[in-house]
C-alpha cells in the first residue's frame, strides 16, 4: 500500500496519515484543535507535534476554545512549567490563548469558525492531483489570503506556510499525492 511520502512508519503518525489528514472537519473545536497545533509546530516536525497532541488536549482542556479563552496568568505559569508534554513556548502557548479570543469574535461574525475557514472556498474542498511530493507547495494563494486575514483579525502564529498545512490538516485542501492510496479515497 503506497503512502505519501511524508509519512513514517510509527502506527500513531500512519493513523493520522490514512485516517485523518485531508479529510473534511467542520467541527469548531476540532478546528481550533489543528490551529493550535499548527502553531505549536511552527519551527519544529509535525510528528514532533503529533506525539505531543494527547498532552496537549489535557493541557489545553480538550481545546475547549471557550476555556481556553479565559486562561489567566496562573494557568499560562502551569503550561509553561507544569506541562511538560506540550511544547513551553511562552510565545507559543499566550498565542494558543490569544488565537482563542480571536476565533471566538470569528464565530460571532459569522455563526461559526467553520462557516469563516468554508467560506474561502465556498464550501468547496481543493482537491490537487500531485504526482510526488516535491510537487505539493507550501503556500498557495489561498493560504496567503487566509493568512492575511486571520492576522488582520489579531490571530497569531498563522503565517501562509503554516495555515497550508492547517487546510491540507482539515481537509480544505487535500493534498495526498496520486500514487497514495488515500488520494482515490478521499478525491469523492
Amino acid at each position: 500500500m503506497q503512502r505519501c511520502g511524508w509519512v513514517n512508519e510509527d502506527p500513531l503518525y500512519l493513523a493520522y496519515h490514512d485516517e485523518e489528514w485531508g479529510v473534511p472537519v467542520y467541527d469548531d473545536r476540532k478546528l481550533f484543535e489543528f490551529l493550535v497545533l499548527e502553531g505549536a509546530q511552527a519551527g519544529l516536525s509535525w510528528y514532533t507535534i503529533l506525539r505531543k497532541r494527547e498532552n496537549y488536549r489535557t493541557a489545553f482542556d480538550g481545546f475547549d476554545f471557550g476555556k481556553v479563552a479565559a486562561y489567566g496568568e496562573d494557568k499560562v505559569a502551569e503550561l509553561l512549567f507544569e506541562s511538560s508534554g506540550i511544547v513551553r513556548n511562552r510565545l507559543k502557548v499566550a498565542s494558543a490563548i490569544r488565537n482563542a479570543k480571536c476565533f471566538q469574535e470569528v464565530r460571532e461574525e459569522f455563526g461559526t469558525f467553520s462557516n469563516y475557514l468554508w467560506g474561502f472556498v465556498d464550501g468547496e474542498r481543493i482537491v490537487n492531483h500531485w504526482r510526488e511530493l516535491s510537487e505539493v507547495p507550501v503556500s498557495t494563494d489561498l493560504s496567503d489570503r487566509l493568512s492575511k486575514d486571520l492576522k488582520r483579525r489579531g490571530f497569531n502564529f498563522v503565517g501562509t506556510t503554516i495555515m497550508y498545512s492547517y487546510l491540507q490538516a482539515v481537509g480544505v485542501v487535500m493534498d495526498h499525492i496520486v500514487p497514495c492510496f488515500r488520494h482515490s479515497e478521499l478525491q469523492k
